[in-house]
């Protein structure tokens, strides 16, 4: 393994999700100016953390179910009208070409 590649910086760190207010004791490089005083009586640093697996909808069980079956649906309805669209427009087109064709004759 290779000698001084690691930080020096490894220590413990507490980290808060303030959404639900929890903290867990980790370590971490991260740098922080704020200090907590943790359950074992001795201060960390504090790291403020947006989403922890408290807060994750993913381990809440929150988690949205997509609706995959209707999003196919509206693609499949989307492509339909497009193809309504291109056929029209190509009758249309026909329908001018017949008349410019009549009108020269």
């Amino acid at each position: 393994m290779k000698k001084d590649i690691h930080p020096a910086s490894y220590r413990p760190v507490v980290f808060l999700d303030e959404a639900v207010g929890f903290s867990f004791l980790g370590k971490s490089t991260a740098t922080t100016t704020e200090t907590i005083k943790w359950q074992d009586g001795q201060e960390y640093p504090l790291v403020k953390v947006i989403i922890s697996s408290a807060s994750h909808p993913f381990y809440t069980g929150e988690e949205k179910i997509l609706d995959t079956e209707g999003r196919v649906d509206r693609f499949k309805a989307r492509e339909q009208k497009a193809r309504d669209r291109k056929d029209a427009l190509a009758n249309k087109a026909k329908k001018a070409a017949s008349r410019a064709v009549k009108q020269s004759a």
